[in-house]
């Protein structure tokens, strides 16, 4: 049997049930409390390979101008034209275009300055260029919702569900190879970030019908995910940052991202930031004093915006040039 999965609408906000195929596809995918699974869930055909190819997006109608190389880079994924925009940071200014994707959504990138890029799989870039350096794929039927660059290892994680049903989160070790796989009971994972120790935290929603914000944690060198308790009331899953202090999450039914300061199996709430003119948080960037995220109003009106952090308020930047849905952001730094 073949299994696809659909790129036709956002997955992130775990609202939307796609890609639910039947759970017979899948082997070995079920059950039990947080584990690692290891290498290959057993008795399936692990599709988890890396693939190095050209491929959509290399040279063609992609293009990145030679100044870039030597500049700090705003990377937006525009999930409407099926590209990723680059901007210089932090002037804004339009210094490039990859083409070729089917829906690109969430995005993240490492201390190298590489770029991953989730496009139903994982796509990578290195700093200012067109060509593709790997792909990663899932278990069939599975999408990449998120992924984090571990600041202390260079492993990438990334989180794969299969519609409002399962998920996983991958570890890849120096962001390559075969990944180790952790799964929990009941959960559907979807944003994830790295704190400046190698903690890992995932957030997403509970997978039967009623609908039940998780936050999870892989502590570094932890073999299974263990459940955080936040003191703070979430409609949906939103980004997952670090900012040197505390772990800051996202809530996609506000316009609002929270502060935690985690301390064994609990998250207490230390601030709030307001992002004004945003209608919701999907995933956000924090770049020492500003938090970039794309907002769309409308199907012809969309904008970049960098506000204060942790202020907040009002937009304190906008971009609108070569931009139609914005959805994933990320800063990848020039090498020095």
């Amino acid at each position: 049997m073949t299994v696809t999965f659909s790129t036709t609408a956002s997955r992130l906000t775990l609202k939307i049930v796609g890609c639910c195929f039947a759970a017979a596809a899948i082997c070995g995918c079920g059950g039990g409390s947080s584990q690692a699974l290891g290498p290959p869930f057993a008795g399936s055909a692990f599709l988890q390979r890396i693939v190095r190819y050209g491929g959509p997006g290399d040279g063609g109608s992609s293009w990145i101008a030679d100044e870039a190389k030597s500049e700090d880079l705003l990377y937006v994924t525009d999930h409407l034209e099926g590209a990723v925009t680059i901007y210089s940071y932090p002037r804004g200014k339009l210094v490039g275009k990859l083409k070729g994707f089917s829906y690109p959504e969430a995005e993240c990138s490492n201390k190298a300055g590489d770029v991953f890029i989730i496009d139903g799989v994982v796509v990578e870039y290195a700093h200012a260029s067109k060509k593709r350096l790997q792909t990663l794929t899932g278990e069939p039927g599975y999408a990449a919702q998120d992924c984090a660059s571990d600041p202390t290892t260079g492993d990438l994680a990334v989180t794969w569900d299969l519609g409002f049903s399962k998920g996983y989160v991958a570890i890849y070790k120096h962001a390559t190879g075969t990944p180790t796989l952790y799964q929990k009971s009941g959960a559907v994972f979807a944003y994830c970030g790295y704190d400046g120790k190698g903690d890992l935290f995932v957030d997403g929603m509970n997978s039967d019908e009623a609908i039940v914000f998780k936050f999870i944690e892989l502590p570094k060198g932890g073999k299974a995910l263990k459940s955080i308790t936040l003191n703070q009331t979430f409609g949906g899953s939103g980004g997952v940052q670090w900012d040197g202090t505390y772990v800051v999450v996202g809530d996609d039914d506000t316009n609002n991202i929270y502060r935690f300061a985690i301390s064994g199996s609990k998250g207490t709430l230390q601030g709030t930031t307001t992002l004004e003119n945003a209608p919701e948080v999907l995933q956000f960037w924090i770049q020492g004093s500003n938090v970039i995220a794309g907002i769309t109003f409308s199907r012809n009106s969309s904008v970049v915006a960098y506000w204060d952090y942790p202020a907040g308020g009002d937009p304190t930047k906008t971009i609108t040039k070569a931009i139609d849905g914005p959805f994933g952001v990320t800063i990848s730094k020039a090498a020095k």
